[in-house]
């Protein structure tokens, strides 16, 4: 009765303060006319001056028994409604709420007639201005791939000289692929096959063009070429109906093909898309790449399309996070991100939750769902009811309204929340025998027996062998389903109850989780890699440039006008967020103090001292006094990211490492299983130093890393080059990895001495010497203070390899990208200069050391300025 009084309230005050036009604002109390208004942009291409609403709306009169208005609705748009209008529309939104809407209208007028007490007078009138609406819309479907134009002229067609469209190259996968329904109905009613033909042969374009290897289609594509124009793939806005119209054309029409191919796609997009209670948009070619940090709210269908596959499980654990996204706002926002903060705040009082709801309890029969459903009413109630109907709402946060009521609230939302309350005696027919179209329009199943005008036989092959045991689930059955387990429901949903104020889960990046590794949503600030190029490609479609600066650093500006659509724009608007925020707080962080590599051996002796990066997992260096001493050695493969293959000569050895392809943690895992005692990462950057960039820390991977016992520290690419040589010259290499450098090492050294004495290798020995000091000199002992962060897999936080600070530069504006304060320097902080003070109390040390050989002060001078000058000319050589 509640579901009932919401609708008069809206319905009445359409008829009463809108009607001939084609929506209700209900703020102002009129009707929305097109060109009346200011423009919306695409929203109102659904605008046709052909009484909208009321279209509509038909069927939802039935279906609430409320067939004595649906009579005089009827009369009403024969009547009134006028289908020739010079005025462009969207094909995609004139087939789902027009043509779908008279479909309905007719399909139920037609049970009522049968029925002996309304509509006696009926005879196919909506069927006949269906027909006259198909017709307007065939000469969309004037292009080489059979894929329609998105906009048609109802009075001039397309590119017609007065048409006003007809230019357009690109269409959404939704729009070309979400005809079936209404246009085979439109067929098999009047047995002209030519509308459900055009339908089936832009399908069949759209299965042929999807990528092969993933299965994904993308959300635009080029209606000439048959082109990927946007390559990421989900199940929300842009794809959402493509995938629900396969899988219900096979309900409706008993074609095997249909089925087939949703089950492939299926089968996909459990596999990348999925991630419970998450589903996130990824790449087609590269499915393991997520393409999105945030979900819009089309996708609350697919729960419901679940559960009419009869996938249960998922549908329940993706409809329960929803839910707790909407306890905590009210309205599901247009957009939120993967920890549930608001991302679109709009909510134009979209039905897909409530319809996703009422499947769900038809499945179950779980009467928490009708609580989900009274928490429906209330909100809408509470906060979107206004004296002249329902007000969408221009942001959740605030509860400020739109002066807006969308044709589909009255189409969709109240015919799902009262079919979720009814009882079978308040239904004037059952409601089994018709599926709903993606609009909620009932179109009756014996269609598929009628008019059969189109071969079922595939002529599309290459269908997928999947492992599906759900296949066989397509029309569910809750006996089936649910043996004897009332609780089952609720067994899935209690591990998310708090999914949202709480746990905050982030998606899981699928390269990532190929190799094991932790949690990371995709492409957020802080998992940004300058040198990966899937990464500067998404930077690019967002408008996000990048320009590297001399010291290493980089700077990333944006220009929204050069993004690839509004959306990518919004992604790069909040991908430059993300790091501006990520940069004020990991500055604020504590970080850990440098590390110190020193090179103990022949003929160093520890003179040789390389800063280097610590990490926040393994041993803590600090509480090692005595550090870690060892030979090193160059592990196979050289990224350490999967079993090592040369564990014999690693055993016992500090292993050498590459950065790259995986995270951190993995690295020392795999080494401290292949028996070493510790390891370095080299950067992989070409030139990187610690003398041109800020040092940073290596996180862990998200996972618990308490297994990890070795020391692992971080090198740049110059200083890493440095022990590699060495290696290559003398073989043999030891080092010690310390929280700071130590004293150098008197007895191998005096023993060297002897040894290049008795050798005549003076001449060895003093280039040796020479080239300590030219990393002496570079690298003295770092301060305590002198720090900086990183996270994996490579990924710096947020910048990567050749970029250990990002400057960040929007919406054109610029920031200097170097040591200014006006720089942020996400998951870096510059190291500062040593103090000279530390310097002077390391000289007294080295004097002490010095003295301790039996050697005159004025050698010990010579030394050093011998070693002062091969620096400097080494320096001059760039070596």
């Amino acid at each position: 009765n509640q579901v009932l009084e919401m609708f008069d309230h809206a319905y009445s005050n359409y008829m009463e303060h809108a009607f001939p036009a084609d929506e209700l604002m209900p703020l102002t109390c009129r009707g929305r006319v097109r060109g009346q208004e200011p423009s919306r942009g695409d929203v109102d291409d659904a605008l046709g001056k052909f009484s909208l609403t009321l279209i509509d709306t038909l069927d939802t009169l039935v279906v609430l028994n409320k067939s004595k208005e649906f009579e005089e609705a009827v009369k009403k748009v024969i009547k009134d409604v006028n289908l020739d209008n010079d005025i462009v529309v969207s094909v995609f939104e004139t087939n789902i709420r027009v043509l779908g809407g008279l479909l309905g209208g007719h399909s139920v007028a037609i049970m009522l007639k049968e029925k002996g007490e309304y509509m006696q007078w009926y005879n196919g009138e909506l069927l006949h201005m269906a027909k006259e609406l198909g017709y307007k819309l065939l000469p969309a479907f004037n292009t080489t791939s059979g894929l329609p134009y998105p906009r048609v002229n109802l009075k001039f067609g397309v590119r017609h000289p007065e048409a006003r469209t007809g230019t357009e190259t690109d269409t959404c996968t939704a729009c070309a692929g979400t005809l079936i329904l209404e246009f085979a109905a439109l067929s098999r009613f009047t047995g002209t096959s030519i509308f459900e033909e055009y339908a089936r042969k832009a399908l069949d374009f759209i299965w042929e063009k999807r990528q092969r290897s993933s299965n994904l289609v993308g959300v635009t594509i080029n209606i000439h070429t048959g082109d990927w124009v946007r390559k990421d793939s989900g199940v929300g806005a842009g794809i959402d109906s493509y995938y629900e119209y396969l899988l219900k054309a096979y309900v409706l029409l008993g074609d095997d093909s249909f089925l087939e191919r949703f089950n492939t796609h299926y089968d996909a997009i459990m596999r990348y898309i999925s991630q419970p209670p998450l589903l996130l948009d990824v790449h087609i070619h590269k499915p393991m790449l997520n393409a999105r940090t945030w979900m819009d709210s089309l996708l609350a269908f697919f729960p419901g399309l679940q559960v009419l596959k009869g996938d249960i499980r998922p549908a329940i654990e993706t409809h329960e996070m929803l839910y707790q996204v909407i306890k905590k706002h009210n309205f599901l926002p247009e957009a939120f991100t993967t920890d549930f903060r608001v991302h679109w705040a709009q909510h134009p009082l979209r039905p897909e939750f409530a319809e996703s709801t009422y499947f769900l309890y038809k499945a179950t029969g779980d009467p928490y769902y009708l609580e989900v459903g009274k928490t429906l009413i209330e909100n809408l109630n509470k906060y979107a009811r206004v004296p002249c109907g329902f007000a969408a709402m221009k942001d959740v946060r605030t509860g400020s309204h739109e002066d807006r009521m969308d044709s589909f609230f009255l189409a969709e939302m109240f015919k799902y929340l009262y079919l979720l309350f009814a009882d079978k005696e308040d239904m004037v027919f059952d409601i089994e025998d018709y599926i709903f179209t993606t609009e909620a329009h009932l179109l009756p199943l014996w269609l598929s027996t009628t008019n059969q005008t189109v071969s079922k036989k595939n002529t599309t092959t290459e269908y997928t062998e999947l492992d599906d045991s759900n296949f066989d689930w397509t029309c569910p059955n809750t006996q089936i389903l649910f043996p004897n387990d009332p609780m089952f429901a609720q067994s899935i949903r209690e591990p998310l109850k708090n999914v949202v104020d709480k746990s905050c889960p982030r998606g899981i990046s699928r390269a990532e989780e190929s190799l094991g590794s932790g949690p990371k949503p995709p492409l957020r600030a802080r998992d940004f890699m300058a040198s990966n190029p899937e990464h500067l490609e998404i930077l690019k479609k967002m408008g996000v440039s990048l320009i590297h600066l001399k010291d290493g650093r980089v700077q990333l500006v944006q220009h929204a006008v050069q993004a690839a659509s509004s959306l990518d724009a919004e992604d790069g608007l909040r991908f430059m967020q993300e790091m501006i925020e990520l940069s004020s707080q990991q500055q604020k962080e504590q970080q850990l103090p440098p590390r110190a590599v020193q090179i103990v051996s022949h003929p160093f002796f520890g003179r040789v001292v390389l800063t280097a990066g610590p990490a926040q997992f393994g041993m803590d260096l600090s509480k090692h006094k005595a550090g870690t001493r060892g030979f090193v050695a160059t592990i196979k493969p050289y990224n350490g990211c999967s079993e090592i293959t040369n564990p014999e000569a690693v055993k016992e050895k500090i292993a050498l490492m590459q950065r790259g392809q995986c995270m951190f943690a993995e690295k020392a895992r795999n080494i401290q299983k292949a028996g070493a005692i510790g390891g370095i990462v080299i950067d992989d950057n070409e030139g990187s130093s610690s003398d041109t960039a800020p040092l940073f820390q290596m996180a862990g991977d998200g996972k618990n890393t308490d297994d990890i016992t070795i020391p692992m520290l971080f090198l740049f690419n110059k200083e890493g080059n440095i022990i590699l040589d060495a290696i290559r010259e003398y073989e043999a290499v030891e080092v010690l990895l310390s929280d700071k450098a130590k004293d150098r090492d008197l007895e191998m050294e005096n023993m060297d001495q002897k040894l290049s004495e008795n050798d005549s290798h003076k001449q060895n020995s003093e280039e040796a010497t020479s080239a300590s000091q030219d990393v002496g000199a570079v690298s003295e002992e770092p301060e305590e203070g002198e720090n900086s962060d990183i996270t994996e897999p490579d990924s710096l936080t947020p910048a990567d390899a050749d970029s250990d600070s990002v400057s960040i530069s929007n919406q054109d504006s610029y920031v200097p990208g170097t040591d200014e304060a006006s720089a942020p320097e996400p998951a870096c902080t510059q190291g500062d200069h040593q103090p000279q003070e530390q310097k002077t109390e390391m000289e007294s040390n080295s004097k002490v050391n010095w003295d301790n050989k039996v050697q005159p002060m004025e050698s010990i001078l010579a030394d050093w300025n011998e070693d002062i000058e091969a620096f400097e000319m080494m320096e001059k050589d760039e070596l």
